[in-house]
């Protein structure tokens, strides 16, 4: 076999390599995968879309494809020679290594178990199983030979030979050649088959073409047969130049130990047909091929040395052997090596697709429930926001009309006790004196008294109504906002306020802190008296104190006569104006006040006029009048016009401040029921604000389903692919195999 033929042993080489990198793909694929699903199963609030069951099933396809990985990079081909003792196992891997690599020679010579695999490196090397110490491989003879082997190996111990891939064209395409000791020497077949069998892609029985094939080869391969399914054999009768001694039974020779073999494969194995078995048996010479080799490899002729008649047949044979085993051993170990791998990786997508098929689904439905809800959240909000609004107005309405009908209420009830001061003043008893200090006393105790009997009638006529009607309004905001709010608020939802009280604040001591009572002696005839008849208490002071404009005079006729009677009978006279009377009573006190002469000149017309007895009588009866006023103007009588003068005087003052109250009692209403709709506007917005938030975390969830939906969708697709590149390589390598 020439070295710069193509290897058929590189088809397995790019077949590890393509099959490696779909399982790097793979396993990033699931790691990503089951992070997706972990994430999905984690959730949120509103659950989660994935199952524990899928996301443990992602885990296990990553713990799965971890080992198969692994598994993965160790792979090789793996060729097991075995036989009897001395049949040339180590001599047919030395010809294929083309050196002196393995021990061989006569009688027992391997005792264990020899692993042949290629190093990049120059140097040859060697290590026992369970040791990394590197040793030179002159000490295999050392390790292995069962005339000098180390006491501390048994015959079921591993040295693990690495030779140099640039002196080997088979080692270049991982391949490992595994040599034995023979199977007649041990009874520990069961063990090796376990240890060393299992994994190998072809094994090679090397027999003795001076002898037949033997039981104890064959209870190997039974053995092997049990626990591997149709092994791959290929049988290498050695030594067949001895047959060169007897060329007359050369053929028939041949064709006994082919019968035999085919039967053994065929028959007894059923690892193969009977019109493929003969293709599995070889009759060689490896002492003669590895010397031919090596002799070529010194640059001398393959042929120089002993070699024997028939040389070139029998070399030719053995590299028939090296091209159809080679063969054999790459389909065969991509086959064993990578299908069950492809056939896991297959099912590993299909799980991952229905995973993620049942994901989008599962986000798909509950998108569309979220998106339900989120719709019936937002008709909701805007339900509430309405009829709040529609509320708030009809409250402004209520509060309106309230306002005006508390004002109207207070104004007709003030207005009536305003009329009723005298009554209420009247009913008023303290002690009277007439000093500074006590009408001071009296005054502030007479004026609280009025103010208490005026804020209950008040509240008497006003505040029942009031409250029934804030009550009612509260009541019906209570009601109307009801059926907004959650059923856990609706619960704990506010009652009508119940100490509310409606104030009358009329400050009347206040009011009338300008009052100035006048209880001196008034004589009922005095000039001021009869000038405050005349033209009023106001008009009176302003003219007798000289205030105001001063009219022009005009020359007046007096008749003494009408003097007289306007001094007897103030009452018969009817002024038809205040200007007028006002500016008659000026002119009057101007002239009295010039000189008492006037008086005289006066009193002697009348004198002339009417003589002196009805002056007389009328000066007497003038005097007993004002003598019997002034000694019955007691205590009583001047308590009685101080009380008179309150009560104009706070009438007056309440009649001012009618609407200031009306107002303040209207405004009391308005902030109460606007309190109420405050409160009530308060939970609401809270709803509103629950809602709102509720939208949100909706609107959030749909985008976290459209995500998973979108990432569900892109791993199944990526499944897909890596599920198309595992049908490409199981195309390429696997079938028709």
């Amino acid at each position: 076999m020439d070295d710069e033929d193509p290897s058929p042993l590189r088809r397995f080489v790019e077949a590890k390599r393509s099959i490696t990198s779909i399982f790097d793909q793979l396993l990033d694929f699931v790691k990503d995968g089951s992070t997706f699903v972990d994430e999905a199963w984690r959730g949120d609030d509103l659950g989660p879309v994935a199952l524990e069951e899928q996301n443990l099933e992602l885990l296990s396809c990553v713990s799965k494809l971890w080992t198969i990985r692994e598994v993965l990079l160790r792979r090789h081909m793996k060729v097991a020679f075995f036989g009897r003792t001395s049949n040339g196992k180590s001599t047919v891997i030395n010809a294929l290594l083309r050196d002196r690599v393995l021990p061989s020679g006569l009688g027992h010579t391997t005792n264990c178990f020899l692993s042949v695999e290629g190093t990049d490196g120059d140097e040859a090397y060697l290590h026992p199983e369970a040791s990394t110490e590197r040793r030179s491989l002159t000490t295999v003879n050392q390790l292995a030979h069962a005339l000098h082997m180390d006491p501390t190996l048994e015959s079921g111990s591993l040295v693990k030979v690495f030779w140099p891939k640039s002196c080997c064209a088979l080692l270049r395409d991982d391949l490992v050649l595994m040599d034995s000791p023979g199977t007649d020497v041990t009874l520990e077949l069961d063990s090796w088959i376990d240890k060393f069998c299992l994994d190998a892609d072809v094994f090679v029985l090397v027999g003795n073409a001076e002898s037949t094939l033997m039981n104890t080869e064959k209870l190997f391969f039974h053995k092997v047969s049990e626990r591997i399914s149709k092994p791959n054999i290929f049988i290498l009768l050695n030594r067949w130049d001895a047959s060169v001694t007897e060329p007359e039974y050369m053929e028939e020779v041949r064709k006994q130990h082919v019968d035999r073999c085919v039967s053994f494969l065929a028959e007894e194995l059923r690892t193969v047909g009977l019109d493929e078995a003969p293709g599995r048996v070889f009759f060689i010479s490896a002492k003669e091929v590895l010397s031919s080799r090596m002799q070529r490899a010194q640059g001398m002729p393959e042929t120089g040395g002993a070699l024997a008649e028939g040389f070139q047949d029998r070399l030719r044979e053995f590299q028939r052997f090296e091209r159809t085993f080679e063969e054999f051993i790459s389909q065969s170990a991509v086959k064993t090596k990578f299908e069950q791998h492809t056939v896991t990786g297959r099912q590993v997508t299909e799980d991952i697709t229905a995973v993620m098929d049942d994901i989008n689904i599962a986000s798909a439905d509950r998108k569309i429930c979220c998106l339900e809800e989120r719709e019936e959240q937002r008709d909701r909000l805007d339900f509430v926001r309405g009829q709040m609004n529609h509320l708030r107005d009809n409250v402004r309405d209520k509060i309106k009309t309230l306002s005006e009908d508390v004002a109207a209420k207070v104004t007709s009830a003030l207005s009536d006790q305003t009329c009723s001061l005298p009554v209420l003043v009247e009913e008023f008893r303290a002690d009277f004196s007439p000093t500074h200090e006590n009408l001071q006393i009296y005054k502030t105790k007479l004026l609280q008294h009025v103010e208490e009997r005026l804020v209950g009638c008040l509240s008497h006529r006003c505040s029942p109504s009031v409250l029934r009607d804030i009550r009612d309004a509260q009541r019906h905001m209570t009601d109307s906002v009801r059926p907004l709010l959650s059923l856990s608020v609706q619960e704990q939802l506010f009652a009508p306020s119940s100490c509310f009280e409606l104030t009358y604040d009329l400050g009347l001591a206040v009011l009338c802190a300008d009052f100035q009572e006048n209880i001196e002696f008034q004589f009922s005839l005095g000039w001021t008296a009869l000038v405050s008849r005349f033209i009023g208490a106001a008009n009176a002071k302003r003219a007798l104190s000289g205030c105001g404009p001063r009219p022009q005079v005009r020359c007046l006729r007096f008749d003494p006569r009408q003097l007289f009677v306007v001094s007897l009978c103030p009452n018969v006279v009817s002024l038809q104006e205040d200007e007028m009377v006002l500016s008659t009573a000026t002119g009057l006190v101007s002239v009295t006040s010039r000189a008492s002469m006037t008086v005289l000149v006066i009193a002697g017309v009348v004198w002339r006029s009417v003589g002196w007895r009805p002056v007389f009588v009328s000066l007497s009866l003038y005097t007993l009048l004002y003598l019997y006023e002034k000694l019955t103007w007691t205590d009583s009588n001047r308590e009685r016009v101080l009380k008179q003068q309150v009560v104009a005087h706070a009438a007056r003052r309440l009649r001012a401040v009618i609407p200031v109250v009306s107002s303040a009692c209207s405004q009391q209403v308005c902030k109460e029921v606007m309190a109420t709709l405050g409160r009530a506007s308060q939970r609401v917005e809270l709803r509103e604000a629950e809602l709102e938030a509720h939208v949100r975390q909706l609107s959030l969830r749909i985008q976290r389903l459209e995500n998973i939906q979108r990432r569900s969708k892109a791993f199944r697709n990526r499944a897909t692919e890596l599920e198309t590149q595992l049908d490409s390589f199981s195309a390429r390598y696997l079938q028709g195999n």
